[in-house]
């Protein structure tokens, strides 16, 4: 009976989650979608031209993979971290805490939707990657859980952040001062291959360096880090901050007034 409750509660929260993100899709699908056109046209067809190829890849096939993660990530935080914090906002979390819904139902239920809102805009990310180049799926397997895993953790970050933010303009810091210059910094545009010392052992603490390489061998079979390290550095972000917002939620911390 009480699993059967959990799965009520469980399928309640991604259905409204979900709901949330069709009702609204002119903010969670168009831009993304926009913003990805340009950088495959600036970047991938008028400065491509001139880099060349990259590891035996075209430049524009070389940071589509990077390009479509990094669209995952950034949608997955942002879904979650706006979307749990108007809950705050308007004190449904309460209601939450106080129920018989564990909060492992809460968390998971959050995520599932910031990681659907991710797969759904780097699939359309994806689709509009093929009208400007051909790209063959060498690793299916490796690329569908690169994706879940990379956009599971971003769900997480971006859980943890909500609960934390006392004011709107909180939701925004972690993006624009960590998230931008770490995507950027990721391998997104270019291989670390190319870096001198320090900067290349540096960009080796990135997590998002091994997200998008992982997304990447997964598509073009090509990496600058070990694709086993690089789901061992996924993996603990998971289970790490998957035990941070239980905990957090456990002791109601910033969700209680």
């Amino acid at each position: 009976m009480k699993a059967s409750a959990n799965l009520v509660a469980l399928n309640t929260i991604v259905r409204r989650e979900i709901m949330r993100i069709m009702r609204i899709w002119t903010q969670t699908l168009i831009p993304p979608a926009i913003t990805m056109t340009l950088y495959f046209v600036i970047f991938g067809k008028l400065i491509g031209s001139r880099i060349g190829e990259m590891h035996g890849f075209t430049y524009m096939q070389y940071i589509v993979p990077g390009l479509v993660m990094m669209s995952i990530i950034t949608n997955s935080y942002g879904n979650i971290s706006s979307s749990f914090f108007g809950a705050k906002f308007s004190r449904a979390v309460e209601e939450m805490l106080v129920s018989p819904m564990p909060n492992w139902v809460i968390l998971l239920g959050y995520v599932i939707g910031a990681v659907v809102r991710g797969v759904v805009v780097g699939a359309l990310v994806l689709l509009i990657a093929l009208f400007f180049t051909d790209l063959n799926v060498v690793h299916p397997v490796i690329t569908f859980l690169s994706v879940l895993l990379g956009a599971t953790v971003f769900s997480l970050a971006g859980f943890v952040n909500a609960i934390y933010a006392k004011k709107f303009d909180d939701i925004a810091l972690v993006p624009t001062f960590v998230l931008t210059p770490l995507t950027y910094l990721g391998g997104v545009f270019y291989s670390i291959d190319l870096l001198g010392q320090p900067w290349r052992s540096i960009s080796l603490i990135n997590p998002i360096l091994y997200m998008v390489n992982a997304f990447r061998f997964g598509v073009l079979g090509k990496a600058d880090v070990p694709i086993g390290e690089a789901f061992i550095v996924m993996l603990v972000f998971v289970a790490g901050l998957s035990a941070v917002a239980l905990h957090l939620l456990k002791r109601g911390i910033g969700l209680r007034s």
